[in-house]
C-alpha cells in the first residue's frame, strides 16, 4: 500500500541483554557443532497493510513462529552471508556491504517476499555490529572475522501458495570456521547425472533456502568419497557453474596461447552473482589486463578436461564469502581426475595467490581501498 512505512534505520530501538556470554575462545569454537552467535539481534517484522515496524537491537534468542508459518511450508526464506573483519591496524571493517543488500533484496523480490531499501539493511548490519563487534573480535583477534547473517522469513499463518502478507527480517552475527586453507588444495567430484543444482528459468541466481538443501545429498557422497565440494554441472555437455556454493574459476592457456581468467556468466541466471566473484574479475580487468583475458561465458568440464591434457590448464579456484579465495587441486569427473597446479601443499600460486593478496589486504586494513569500510564501535560497559 501507499502509505506503508518503510524500513527506517534511523528509529532503531536498542535493547541491550542483561545476561552478556562469554565469548568463546579458540578451542571452544573448534569443538562446538553449532553456531556460536553475539549477544544481540536486530528485529523488524512487516505487515502488507502497514508496512515495516520500528526496527529493535535486542537480546540473540529464539523467535515464537506458528507451525503454519509460511516459511515452514512454502520456502519464503532468503538471506545473505557476508564477513566483518578486524584488521591489523586493530579497526573492524565490511567489504562491499551494500552489493550484498541489494542482493537480498533481489532475492526477496523474487519469492514474493517485502521490498525495503537496502541502504536501511546495510545501516542496520552496521548498528549491530558496533554494539557486538568490540567484545565477540576484539582486537586481540586480529586477522579473524565474524558471520553476519540477514534473513527475511514469512510468518503469516494461513496455508496456501500465495504472497505472503506477513514476514520477518533478523540480522544475526556468529563464528564461522576458516574453510580457505584446506590441506592439498580443494578436491572437486562432479554432480551425479540425475541430479543438478539449479536449472535456466529457476532460482539458482537468488541467495533462498531452496537452492542450498536439496544440493547436500550430494554433497555428503562427495565427503563420503573424499571430496570437500560438488562441482555443478548443466546439460547435457556438462556446463561448469560452481563449485558447491561458490563461484568457480578457471585460468588457462587458449590454443591461440593467450591467457584466460573464466568463469560462468549471469546471463542465463543459473549461479550466483558473487560478491566476492564480481571484486576478483574488477580486480584482474584493472590491475592484470596486459597479462590475462576475462571472459564470463559458458564452459564444460569438457574443456577443462582438453585444457588439462594439453598442459594448458593453469590454475583454477573457488571464490565467495565461505571458501574466500581456494586453490582447486583436482577434479573428479565421472571415474578420471583433472589435476591443477597449485602452490606448495595447495596453497594458492600465481594469479589465484595474487587475488587472494589483494582482497585480504582490503578486508584487513593493510591497505585502504573504497570496498572496505569501517565499522564505528561502541564499547558497552559491563
Amino acid at each position: 500500500m501507499a502509505d506503508a512505512r518503510p524500513l527506517d534505520s534511523s528509529t532503531l530501538k536498542y535493547a541491550y541483554t542483561t545476561t552478556p556470554r562469554e565469548v568463546p575462545d579458540a578451542e571452544t569454537l573448534a569443538n562446538n557443532k553449532k553456531t556460536i552467535c553475539t549477544d544481540h539481534m536486530i528485529v523488524a517484522s512487516w505487515n502488507v497493510e502497514s508496512g515495516w515496524s520500528v526496527p529493535e537491537l535486542k537480546p540473540y534468542g529464539p523467535f515464537s513462529l506458528l507451525p503454519s508459518a509460511s516459511c515452514l511450508h512454502y520456502a519464503y526464506e532468503c538471506f545473505e552471508g557476508l564477513k566483518a573483519y578486524r584488521g591489523d591496524d586493530g579497526k573492524l571493517r565490511m567489504f562491499r556491504t551494500d552489493r550484498n543488500a541489494r542482493r537480498l533484496l533481489m532475492s526477496a523480490e523474487r519469492i514474493s517476499l517485502p521490498q525495503f531499501d537496502p541502504a536501511e539493511l546495510e545501516k542496520l548490519i552496521y548498528a549491530l555490529l558496533s554494539v557486538d563487534g568490540e567484545k565477540w573480535l576484539p582486537k586481540s583477534r586480529a586477522g579473524d572475522f565474524l558471520y553476519v547473517r540477514p534473513t527475511i522469513i514469512g510468518t503469516d499463518s494461513q496455508l496456501g501458495v500465495v504472497r505472503p502478507t506477513e514476514a520477518l527480517l533478523y540480522i544475526i552475527v556468529g563464528y564461522m570456521a576458516r574453510m580457505d586453507t584446506p590441506t592439498g588444495g580443494k578436491r572437486l567430484l562432479t554432480n551425479p547425472d540425475d541430479m543438478i543444482r539449479s536449472w535456466v528459468g529457476g532460482f539458482g541466481y537468488a541467495k533462498v533456502g531452496a537452492n542450498y538443501g536439496p544440493s547436500v545429498l550430494a554433497t555428503q557422497e562427495a565427503y563420503r568419497q573424499g571430496y570437500h565440494q560438488v562441482l555443478w554441472l548443466y546439460g547435457p555437455e556438462g556446463g561448469c557453474t560452481e563449485a558447491g556454493g561458490s563461484n568457480f574459476f578457471v585460468i588457462w592457456k587458449r590454443k591461440d596461447g593467450k591467457k584466460e581468467l573464466i568463469t560462468a556468466p549471469l546471463d542465463d541466471q543459473l549461479i550466483l552473482n558473487g560478491v566476492t566473484r564480481r571484486s576478483c574479475l574488477d580486480l584482474v580487468r584493472e590491475r592484470l589486463k596486459d597479462e590475462v583475458e576475462v571472459t564470463e561465458r559458458k564452459f564444460t568440464i569438457g574443456e577443462i578436461q582438453e585444457a588439462a591434457t594439453e598442459g594448458r590448464l593453469l590454475e583454477s579456484f573457488a571464490a565467495g564469502t565461505a571458501w574466500f579465495i581456494t586453490p582447486i587441486a583436482l577434479i573428479h569427473h565421472r571415474g578420471k581426475d583433472i589435476h591443477i597446479p597449485t602452490g606448495p601443499d595447495g596453497t594458492p600460486a600465481g594469479m589465484t595467490g595474487k587475488i587472494k593478496g589483494w582482497l585480504g589486504d582490503m578486508m584487513y586494513g593493510r591497505v585502504e581501498h573504497e570496498w572496505a569500510r569501517v565499522v564505528p564501535e561502541k564499547e558497552l560497559k559491563a
